[in-house]
């Protein structure tokens, strides 16, 4: 199988992209600063970009959603770990669209 040089071109490009875009927030974190009212704002950021995904969702989602969030809280609340929580968050998520669809 070959590819044609522009999907090629077009691989290759948004590979040197996504670098530069890494490379780039690695250079530029030595500067961020690491006290004050900036650095607690950044803090914050990661949170609040989830937040924002996340909120849509819930409002014009079904029922699923509304469930997978509250599986989503509790897991947290319990453990106070971000990956186990979304895990679960996930596979909540998945399972009840499966069975409220059935």
């Amino acid at each position: 199988m070959w590819t044609s040089p522009e999907a090629l071109a077009a691989i290759l490009g948004m590979a040197a992209v996504s670098f530069m875009v890494k490379a780039g927030g690695l250079l530029l974190s030595n500067r961020l600063p690491r006290h004050g009212f900036a650095a607690a704002w950044l803090k914050h950021v990661p949170g609040a970009v989830l937040a924002s995904l996340v909120a849509p969702a819930l409002v014009t989602g079904s029922a699923a959603e509304i469930i997978a969030a509250l599986a989503t809280g509790l897991v947290f609340w319990r453990t106070r770990s971000l990956l186990p929580a979304m895990a679960i968050g996930v596979l909540t998520v998945y399972l009840a669209r499966l069975v409220l669809a059935a």
